[in-house]
């Protein structure tokens, strides 16, 4: 049975906020969380990506940039190309190029979008504060890319790897917000972790457990894994979590024949796409 993986990523790891990865299984329409695991530096990570273990893996974030700001800044329009080359930038750099391509941009047009955002309702993935997730991006593809995993529809390594390790871009808010709409369910600010927001997360869970999405899929949980979920004010655990369904439901559309675990046929090839959006 494959293992499925989900991951809340983080561009700065740390003890306090560390890269959260939800391991678990699906059997028939269950979604089963065995574990979280916590890992508070980029080097852990890299390290769990190279373990010669098959899974399929939902990460929290993006896997490309817009195609508009690329072919304005004049770097590579190849996937492949594109991301070696924006690996190759400090982040300073990345931070000023993508300052003065907004600034000779109108009010309320200030950052280039990629389709997926629409449907999925995410931030530009150019954008470098609150949150940064260009930053994100410019941490996790290089180290998937050097540990040989493959992302259907973007890249696929040229020697085939012992173990089948597939990468696939999820977006937590999305499910989320199918759920509980604007309700916020999480906050890194301890002044903001509020008894509504608290609410919001069992809310949430307990939609998940029942399967009141449109993904077609139940949580099964543990009681203390439960119980740690609701407690995770900071929301984590439980982002990993969500990207953990997405990617449930990308293996289930590859199990059924979609070679492209549900990525549309007509995606971007530059820009990506967000799982299930």
């Amino acid at each position: 049975m494959v293992a499925l993986l989900g991951c809340d990523f983080s561009s700065s790891p740390s003890r306090r906020k560390p890269i959260v990865l939800a391991w678990g299984q699906l059997r028939g329409s269950v979604v089963v969380l065995e574990r979280l695991e916590r890992l508070d530096t980029l080097d852990a990570f890299m390290a769990s990506m190279v373990q010669p273990r098959t899974w399929v893996g939902g990460f929290d974030l993006p896997f490309g940039l817009p195609r508009e700001l690329v072919q304005a800044l004049g770097w590579p329009q190849t996937w492949l190309a594109c991301m070696r080359h924006y690996a190759s930038l400090e982040r300073e750099h990345i931070r000023e190029r993508f300052a003065a391509f907004c600034a000779a941009r109108p009010v309320g047009g200030k950052f280039a979008h990629r389709v997926c955002d629409g449907p999925a309702g995410s931030s530009p993935s150019m954008k470098w504060v609150n949150p940064p997730v260009a930053f994100m991006l410019h941490a996790g593809v290089p180290r998937l890319l050097d540990a040989g995993v493959v992302l259907p529809g973007l890249y696929e390594p040229s020697c085939a790897p012992q173990t089948l390790r597939v990468a696939l871009e999820a977006y937590p808010g999305l499910l989320a917000r199918e759920i509980l709409g604007r309700r916020s369910y999480k906050s890194d600010d301890r002044a903001k972790q509020t008894p509504e927001r608290l609410i919001a997360r069992k809310d949430l869970l307990h939609a998940l457990e029942t399967g009141q999405t449109r993904l077609g899929l139940r949580l099964r949980l543990s009681h203390a894994q439960r119980d740690a979920l609701v407690d995770d004010a900071m929301g984590d655990a439980l982002d990993a979590v969500l990207c953990l369904l997405q990617a449930a439901w990308g293996q289930q559309r590859h199990a059924q024949g979609d070679a492209r675990y549900g990525l549309p046929a007509d995606m971007d090839p530059l820009e990506g796409w967000i799982l299930s959006a």
